[in-house]
């Protein structure tokens, strides 16, 4: 565990070194949920990067009255958000599986079993790009980064009541975009 009151008293003196490790703590963290949100790697790079630069820009503003993480995620959740509605351009299958990085492992499974679950995981992808912000931002915090629905509330600046019924409701949206999939059983 980092000191991040005393790393953001020293970054706002001037020492960039202590902003510095605060990129270094989080920037993993905060890139894994990017990837889900913008679902392709390259996009994710560029939003954190500008999130840790916007942040370090406007440091003095931070409030303290969340995490820094949860004001950091919030920049970065607002980048993506906007970069996706200027780049609205579909992409293909193909094009999203190359952008992710998603290869089969060889881990002694049948050889049609990781085509399979490919296929799957990119139904998924194709399901979630159909679904408003809000509930692709809610399902990716939920299930892909495990978060607490006390932690999602903080996130999104809603209550605990707010993320459980978007929660239902997003879920509810991706199964009915699913099954209108052919090949989705």
């Amino acid at each position: 565990m980092i000191d991040e009151e005393g790393l953001i008293d020293a970054a706002l003196a001037g020492d960039s070194q202590a902003f510095g490790q605060l990129v270094a703590y989080y920037q993993d963290r905060l890139f894994s949920a990017m990837v889900g949100i913008c679902g392709n790697i390259e996009q994710a790079e560029d939003v954190v990067q500008e999130a840790f630069v916007q942040a370090y820009v406007k440091l003095n503003t931070f409030q303290r009255q969340s995490r820094f993480f949860t004001w950091l995620y919030r920049i970065a959740l607002n980048g993506a958000l906007s970069r996706r509605r200027r780049n609205r351009s579909e992409t293909s299958i193909e094009q999203n599986r190359e952008l992710t990085g998603t290869e089969p492992l060889d881990d002694g499974e049948a050889p049609e079993d990781p085509i399979l679950r490919n296929e799957k995981i990119a139904m998924v992808r194709q399901a979630m790009d159909k679904l408003s912000e809000d509930h692709r931002s809610i399902l990716v915090l939920r299930e892909m980064q495990g978060m607490s629905y006390e932690h999602i509330a903080e996130m999104l600046d809603i209550s605990i009541g707010t993320v459980r019924s978007r929660l239902s409701r997003a879920r509810t949206a991706l199964r009915e975009e699913l099954e209108r999939l052919p090949g989705w059983e």
